[in-house]
């Protein structure tokens, strides 16, 4: 069993505590409110926060505000607490495990397969992830960003989601692609992350169901 899976690629490390405090929902309603009242523009004060919580995660900053904060909430939003507990009622689900850094992909596997669910894989490039899709039922996908071959991880959510309706979870440590294409992700789990974290993010998705 793992805490904190390897890093593969160029993927970048997260905070190792949370810069919000639980605040996220406070934090959405205060940054919604000043952009939409002021059309985009922020006081430097705010400006200046704003990209101080945007760097953290090592987002780019020489942006207009509207957009570091679209990153910026993306990710807070859909990232799993770093102190979150093992869910305990979590529905057993099948998931497609796409990770091309071999010891995480091991740990993930038998973490999600002890935890009662059955996992399609692990595969470490996309096409052949894309060729296991269609040969079985996925109710969700835990997807690396940055793979082996010419596919990523984005592409390959773009296909799992258009062509068979799968629910993703990204698991990265490239802040930046994560934020890009967040809607396309119903959970992030950014590097380096512990079991609880994975566990949790695919709780959500049985609650949702």
């Amino acid at each position: 069993m793992f805490d904190h899976p390897p890093p593969s690629g160029p993927d970048r490390a997260q905070p190792e505590t949370d810069p919000f405090d639980g605040s996220v929902e406070r934090l959405c309603r205060l940054y919604d409110t000043r952009l939409a009242e002021t059309g985009g523009e922020l006081s430097p004060e705010d400006a200046r926060e704003l990209n101080a919580m945007a760097a953290i995660y090592d987002l780019d900053t020489d942006r207009p505000s509207t957009e570091v904060w679209r990153d910026l909430r993306a990710v807070v939003t859909r990232q799993t607490p770093l102190d979150a507990a093992p869910p305990t009622d979590a529905e057993a689900l099948t998931l497609l495990v796409v990770e091309d850094d071999p010891d995480a992909a091991a740990s993930l596997t038998e973490l999600l397969t002890e935890a009662g669910h059955s996992v399609v894989g692990p595969f470490h490039s996309a096409a052949a992830a894309e060729a296991a899709a269609a040969l079985h039922s996925i109710d969700a996908a835990l997807l690396d960003i940055n793979l082996s071959g010419e596919m990523t991880g984005v592409e390959l959510a773009k296909v799992l989601t258009g062509r068979w309706d799968v629910r993703v979870i990204f698991i990265s440590g490239d802040v930046a692609a994560a934020a890009r294409n967040a809607d396309m992700a119903e959970a992030l789990v950014l590097k380096p992350y512990n079991g609880a974290q994975i566990l949790e993010a695919v709780a959500r998705l049985g609650r949702s169901a």
